[in-house]
């Protein structure tokens, strides 16, 4: 993948990289060959989709999932909480009572 020196793509796996900066709306950034202009400010270490993600499809970063897509996503697009779900199931809840098995 051609990259953008402002950006880290941290796994084969992802369809996500992470801004190495902050990222100023406008901003044009390549993305596997191709350019994009960024809608809105990206914050550093915020994720930026860098294929076309859709709504229910798995966010791959680290080359595990961290959460799902709640609708479409663009090569290019701020990936956050306004555009995804965390797929996190709680196993322990702080201040629940211990059960033996524990």
């Amino acid at each position: 993948m051609q990259l953008d020196p402002r950006l880290l793509h941290l796994s084969p796996l992802d369809n996500v990289v992470v801004a190495r900066e902050g990222l100023e709306a406008k901003a044009v950034l390549i993305l596997d060959g191709r350019a994009f202009t960024l809608a809105g400010a990206v914050q550093r270490g915020h994720k930026i989709a860098c294929r076309v993600i859709a709504p229910g499809e798995k966010i791959m970063k680290y080359g595990a999932p961290i959460g799902s897509a709640i609708r479409p996503i663009a090569p290019g697009e701020h990936v956050h909480l306004h555009n995804i779900k965390s797929d996190y199931t709680a196993t322990h809840i702080i201040g629940s009572p211990a059960t033996e098995a524990e």
